[in-house]
């Protein structure tokens, strides 16, 4: 058959039908963005004062669109966090002894306590605009997303294969090329499925973020965590459903059209020496395939990235820089007097602070109420590991449950606490029952979700190699998960744990007092000591419980986590 295709159009794929399908999405996509822009940029803050949050579900879609537009904004910042902070943290051994402590209590102290202040900050630099409040909000989501994508990229820096870093110095990349050719790749995996849980993370902080307070003016910006703050107040039990609905399409539409694809995209990076079984494409990524327009400009992209990341930034060292190379103990001395002084001052201050409204006996009600805190965080860990690690390992070693529990663990894991304290709080004044004990799971509601992605993440990474080889000496049962899955996944349940410990620490704030209409209930911890006295403006208390948090989260992680996360880098690292 003759072709009659012109000269210039050889090679070229033309517009087809799948481009108008794509067309649609892009443009109801920038639509959306341009909307969102115009109730943002330049909007007076007497605007949202002026508007009330109406619960009729007719407004649900346009603050659903607001609140997943702070989500991605937040996500962009955590992405930007966790390339910077996690990879000095692991590059240099000197930065990691401080940065990692400081991200343990970043993650573990309520940040909820100190909102004021940032939204203070940040409606100085936008005086009277929506954009400061704007700002604050994602900030709040910001810190519920950041951490726990840290945590997991520094986790994959720490358990490079040594084979793999061997080639890059063979090969004389530079630092530059390192980063995006092989640090980025390889904890690309583990990375995409915690950033979904970091998107899930950002609903459970969303109702506080969008509630914004500065001095005595409290306005709420459009949004579903400010729809659902108002159908709390106003006790309206339909509107909370409308919201959790609302809430799950929403997560259902951005699983499809971008974390779907993502962890399908992530599966080629998985390290093994032989071809796995590939799962059958998201329908998302075969449009974005099928369709020339984008394909077009995806190629032109990727082009442009692929020349940026292939920059010998430093090119003038000839000498690929050995990072396991003794150091000196000299530099050491001088860095350790440096933090020891930072931090002789900074514990100085904070003692002046307290000491001047408060007595030894508060630190000793501190500490008990830590210790009571400290009981739950290790019971709750207990159960979420026992429940959700074989749960986890079963899910990510078939990739058709992953692709069916991936939807349902993304809402389970954004669903608010708050949405629960209704039914929780009646149940607790109907049958008499200790509120210490049964208001303890509150704290587990959104942080076990830590352990399951991890734990997924990590058994969907597991070399096919290796299952085979395991598969051919026929082990099973208990000598299966003590010698072969348990390591396998140890680096990333850690990860997990440690994550999801300091979240069960952060929620306490939000678990141990729970209200609906006149009934409060109050268990004893240290989130009820810092909630009430950020309630009474007791700032004294409020840093005296910070603190005695943070020394709680840095003790217990240096005892347990931080030894098993050496062991599990040292032991089950690959290659």
């Amino acid at each position: 058959m003759t072709n009659y295709t012109p000269p210039a159009l050889a090679g070229r794929r033309l517009p087809n039908r799948w481009d108008g399908v794509a067309l649609l999405l892009v443009m109801g996509l920038l639509i959306g963005l341009v909307d969102v822009g115009r109730g943002t940029i330049a909007t007076p803050i007497a605007a949202i004062q002026n508007t009330p949050i109406h619960l009729d579900p007719s407004y649900l879609p346009y603050y659903a669109l607001r609140s997943t537009a702070r989500m991605f904004a937040a996500l962009f910042f955590s992405f930007t966090f966790t390339f910077t902070y996690a990879t000095l943290a692991a590059k240099s051994r000197r930065a990691g002894m401080v940065l990692i402590p400081i991200l343990d209590i970043l993650q573990s102290v309520p940040i909820l306590g100190f909102l004021t202040f940032t939204v203070t900050f940040f409606m100085a630099l936008f005086p009277g605009q929506v954009m400061g409040a704007e700002l604050a909000a994602v900030f709040v989501i910001f810190t519920s997303q950041a951490w726990n994508m840290a945590f997991s990229f520094y986790q994959a820096l720490t358990t490079l294969p040594t084979d793999l870093q061997e080639v890059a110095r063979s090969f004389r990349l530079s630092p530059w090329q390192k980063f995006w050719r092989l640090d980025v790749p390889f904890a690309m995996p583990g990375l995409i499925w915690n950033t979904m849980l970091s998107m899930s993370g950002g609903w459970f902080f969303v109702v506080a973020s969008e509630a914004v307070t500065v001095g005595n003016t409290t306005f709420a910006l459009p949004g579903i965590g400010s729809y659902v703050a108002t159908a709390l107040a106003q006790r309206n039990v339909a509107a909370i459903g409308y919201a959790i609905v609302a809430m799950l399409v929403v997560i259902l539409l951005y699983d499809q059209l971008i974390f779907r694809p993502l962890v399908a995209w992530s599966g080629k990076f998985r390290f093994e020496t032989t071809a796995s079984v590939s799962a059958p494409e998201p329908w998302m990524l075969k449009l974005l395939r099928r369709t020339a327009v984008l394909r077009a400009i995806g190629d032109a992209v990727s082009a442009a990235l692929e020349a940026v990341f292939r920059l010998r930034l430093g090119a003038g060292v000839r000498v690929q820089i050995d990072e396991n190379r003794e150091p000196s103990r000299i530099v050491d001395g001088v860095w350790f007097g440096v933090i020891a002084l930072v931090a002789a001052y900074a514990g100085w201050r904070i003692v002046d602070f307290v000491a001047a409204s408060l007595q030894w006996h508060d630190l000793g009600t501190a500490v008990l109420m830590g210790a009571y805190t400290m009981t739950r965080v290790i019971v709750l860990m207990s159960v979420a590991a026992v429940v959700w690690v074989p749960i986890g390992v079963w899910i990510g070693l078939r990739p058709g449950a992953t692709r069916i529990a991936q939807p349902i663990a993304q809402f389970l894991a954004a669903f608010p606490a708050n949405l629960l304290f209704p039914p929780v709080v009646i149940a607790i004044v109907y049958f008499h029952v200790n509120a210490s004990i049964w208001l303890s799971p509150l704290m587990l509601i959104g942080t076990q979700w830590y352990v399951l992605f991890n734990v997924i993440a990590g058994a969907a990474a597991f070399p096919g190699d290796m299952k085979e080889a395991v598969a051919n000496f026929r082990v099973r049962g208990w000598l299966w998960w003590r010698k072969v899955m348990i390591p396998g996944i140890l680096p990333y349940f850690i990860t997990g744990a440690l994550t999801a410990s300091g979240g069960a620490w952060n929620a306490s704030i939000v678990a141990e007092v729970a209200s609906w209409g006149n009934k409060k209930l109050v268990a004893q911890g240290l989130g009820a000591y810092i909630a009430q006295a950020t309630n009474n403006g007791d700032t004294a208390r409020v840093v005296l419980g910070v603190v005695v948090m943070s020394v709680f989260v840095i003790v217990f992680n240096r005892i347990l986590w931080r030894p098993l996360y050496a062991y599990a880098t040292r032991r089950t690292t690959l290659g």
